[in-house]
């Protein structure tokens, strides 16, 4: 069987399996992505399987001047040059919604666990600094009944971290591209008035250039001291030298972090904040969310391969 898909990263083995019948799996190589293939090899190369994490540029598109499908494996596609792809005629698919449920139990997890000051207290418990009733316990802190939550971004995964929030007697409110119609919660027009209006924002856009930094220093002070700002989109959406400083100076209450601006790399400053909570990554971690997200990229590529239309294009390709 010819190699005619090349995978851009160390995928779960299970997914090599949903798509070894279709074609030939190659991959992930080393160096640049299709840098090591020979010029027939990468004239062969279909279909190149990636994440929105990664850069997918011309230059890696020029190398595979065969590929017709790039397929993100997850609902983020920041990294691909859509122009690019557009220009050489190549389509972009994502998997939306796939690992929705699973991202946003993490989120609330992640305010739970900062408005709690969860891992404070478990570390008071293990310090041995508990002694009974005695005077020495965590501080007091806001519940999350009657807090104005705010969601920036209202997704799939946005939808499913309100209805979480509305389940907790929380106020939920929304900023978004446009309103969505078929929904309860208020609509703001901008993330400030949201943040404004909020005192815990939860973050779930998709990254891009035009909302690199929109959480800035404005916005998350607006949420004041007993404020909280939980993020399980991408790094880049927050100015985290900003936060950072918010956070150490008291004008910010707490942060649930899934995402940073340079991952794998955490400041020490972030680290050393004992009232933020911080995870590597692992919104989508279930297995039910990874099957998800494996059988759309599987189901992408083989509609593909047949010559029909892909299942999930991103919107700006399904556009063109």
């Amino acid at each position: 069987m010819s190699i005619e898909i090349l995978l851009a990263a160390a995928f779960p083995a299970e997914l090599r399996a949903k798509i070894a019948p279709q074609a030939g799996v190659a991959g992930p190589l080393d160096g640049p992505v299709g840098a090591s293939l020979s010029e027939a090899e990468a004239r062969g190369i279909r279909v190149l399987v990636t994440m929105g994490t990664l850069k997918t540029s011309a230059e890696v598109m020029d190398r595979l001047p065969g590929l017709g499908l790039i397929c993100c494996y997850g609902t983020g596609y920041e990294g691909v040059d859509l122009d690019a792809a557009a220009e050489r005629h190549i389509m972009v698919t994502h998997s939306p919604a796939a690992n929705a449920p699973a991202v946003a139990d993490l989120a609330m997890a992640l305010l739970l666990a900062a408005n709690r000051r969860i891992v404070m207290a478990d570390k008071f418990v293990r310090d041995g600094l508990w002694s009974g009733n005695s005077a020495a316990r965590m501080p007091l802190v806001r519940g999350l009944t009657g807090r104005r939550i705010g969601v920036f971004g209202f997704g799939a995964i946005g939808r499913r971290i309100a209805a979480r929030a509305a389940a907790f007697e929380a106020e939920v409110a929304y900023h978004n591209r446009s309103a969505k119609p078929d929904v309860a919660y208020a609509f703001h027009e901008t993330l400030r008035s949201l943040a404004d209006w909020a005192d815990i924002l939860m973050i779930a856009a998709r990254a891009d250039a035009s909302n690199h930094h929109a959480v800035d220093r404005d916005v998350m002070k607006s949420l004041g001291p007993d404020g909280i700002v939980v993020n399980i989109a991408r790094g880049s959406i927050i100015d985290q030298e900003a936060m950072i400083a918010l956070l150490r100076s008291g004008e910010l209450g707490g942060a649930g972090l899934d995402v940073f601006e340079q991952e794998p790399l955490v400041p020490d400053t972030l680290k050393a904040i004992p009232h933020v909570v911080l995870t590597p990554h692992i919104g989508g971690g279930t297995w039910d969310a990874h099957d998800a997200m494996q059988s759309l990229v599987a189901a992408n590529i083989a509609a593909f391969l047949a010559g029909n239309p892909v299942k999930t294009p991103v919107p700006e390709m399904a556009s063109r």
